[in-house]
C-alpha cells in the first residue's frame, strides 16, 4: 500500500510538472537569455544541489540579486544598426540612447526612456523572482520544511498567476525594445523600432 502511495505521489508530481513547465517556456521568453543561462548554471552549484548551508544560501541570495537586477537594467538598453549594419547597444535616457558613438546617421530620439521601460522593468524582476524561487534547489535550499507541504499548489498556482498578469501588462506594454541579453524578433535581424 506504501508503494502505490509513493508511485501516485510521483505520478501526480510529473502531471503538475508537465503543466508547469510549458507554461514556463512561453513566461521565460520575457527574460533575458544570458540571465537566465547563468542562474540556471549557477543555482545548482551554489546550493550543493539543494542542500546547502548557511554560505550556499548567502552566495545563492547574492546570485538571484544580480540577476534580478541583470533583468531590470536589461530593460532599459536598447540597439540600432549604423549606417554599415553593425549593431550598437546603449543605455536609454530621457534624451536618447546613450553612448552613442556612431550616430551621425541614425536619429536617437525615438530610444527616449518611457514608462513601459519601468513597467518592463518590474515584472521581469517579478517573473525572474517567481522562476528562481521555484526553483527546486532553491526552494530546497531556503524553504525545506515549507517546500514539501506548498509544493503543489505553488508549482500550479503561482506561475499561473504572474504569468497571467505579465503577460496582460505587457500587453498593455508592448516591448518594441532589443537591448542587452535579448535577440531580435525578425528572422533577418533587422532591428525595427517603429
Amino acid at each position: 500500500m506504501a508503494k502505490s502511495d509513493g508511485t501516485a505521489a510521483s505520478l501526480s508530481s510529473t502531471l503538475i510538472s508537465n503543466k508547469t513547465f510549458p507554461s514556463w517556456g512561453n513566461i521565460i521568453r520575457l527574460l533575458p537569455t544570458g540571465t537566465v543561462f547563468m542562474f540556471q548554471f549557477l543555482n545548482p552549484i551554489l546550493t550543493s544541489n539543494g542542500h546547502c548551508g548557511l554560505i550556499g544560501m548567502v552566495l545563492t541570495s547574492i546570485l538571484i540579486g544580480i540577476c534580478g537586477f541583470s533583468c531590470a537594467f536589461a530593460c532599459f538598453t536598447d540597439s540600432y544598426r549604423d549606417g554599415d549594419g553593425m549593431v550598437h547597444y546603449g543605455i536609454t535616457t530621457a534624451t536618447g540612447l546613450w553612448p552613442s558613438p556612431c550616430s551621425n546617421s541614425i536619429n536617437l530620439s525615438k530610444y527616449k526612456l518611457r514608462v513601459g521601460d519601468f513597467v518592463h522593468a518590474f515584472f521581469s524582476v517579478m517573473v525572474f523572482a517567481v522562476l528562481s524561487m521555484l526553483d527546486s534547489y532553491t526552494m530546497l535550499c531556503f524553504h525545506r520544511p515549507f517546500f514539501e507541504s506548498t509544493q503543489k499548489v505553488l508549482l500550479v498556482v503561482l506561475p499561473s498567476v504572474i504569468g497571467s498578469v505579465s503577460c496582460a501588462i505587457f500587453m498593455v506594454f508592448p516591448n518594441t525594445r532589443h537591448g542587452i541579453g535579448y535577440h531580435p524578433t525578425s528572422p533577418d535581424g533587422d532591428i525595427d523600432h517603429s
